[in-house]
């Protein structure tokens, strides 16, 4: 079975590299402390243009697993890195060490005991994903048609409420929840609602942008 750390990461790993989403209409408030954002070309305009600015993310995580068949939460903890274009390391430390790297359209994941190599390209939910990525990074998920999107809005930041459109990703999400901050439009915290009932929510604190990366950190 396939480690449930892994999963995960297979289902958020497009959105942890991406700042900008896909931005659509918005409608009735139904978030606490939010309300719709008034001007949505304004907000999409400054919303490129703040996403374009980052070149590196460095970030401490917090996620928190709530499964429908447990009594209880599984919560994980480690530290995130991103670089353009396409490059991702995400390291889980605590309760367990789970390393996973992502350089271009290849994949390591090793835990103690192994570690795998994976072609993005050889597994379409991969190439999904890595498409999702792409479209993030290059600005053009904006033009995407996989997902509907309401955006809302309080002193602090921005909460835009993802609903899939496409059929492969509706076996997958029923929505994500994406905040972001907005000092700096970086994601605050990333909720992925699963048509099972499972929730998985990832807080991301401590941020540094932009500052210099060591290649091997991405060294596959």
């Amino acid at each position: 079975m396939r480690d449930i750390r892994t999963t995960i990461f297979f289902k958020t790993l497009g959105l942890l590299m991406s700042i900008g989403l896909l931005i659509s209409h918005p409608a009735k408030a139904q978030y606490t402390g939010f309300k719709p954002v008034a001007d949505l070309a304004a907000f999409k305009k400054q919303f490129a243009t703040e996403s374009a600015k980052v070149s590196t993310i460095t970030s401490n995580f917090t996620q928190v697993k709530t499964l429908t068949a447990l009594t209880e939460t599984i919560t994980s903890t480690g530290k995130f890195w991103f670089q353009r274009s396409n490059r991702v390391r995400i390291d889980y430390q605590k309760p367990f060490h789970y390393l996973i790297v992502m350089n271009g359209d290849k994949m390591l994941v090793k835990n103690d005991q192994k570690e795998n190599r994976i072609n993005v390209k050889s597994n379409k939910l991969f190439q999904q994903v890595n498409r999702i990525m792409i479209d993030c990074v290059q600005g053009t998920i904006l033009d995407s048609k996989d997902f509907t999107t309401k955006v809302f809005e309080n002193d602090k930041g921005y909460l835009l409420e993802m609903t899939p459109t496409s059929k492969a990703l509706k076996e997958f999400f029923q929505t994500i929840v994406l905040q972001v901050e907005k000092k700096d439009y970086t994601a605050r915290s990333i909720e992925m609602n699963e048509p099972s009932g499972d929730k998985t929510v990832i807080s991301f604190t401590d941020k540094t942008l932009n500052t210099t990366l060591s290649d091997a950190l991405f060294s596959l």
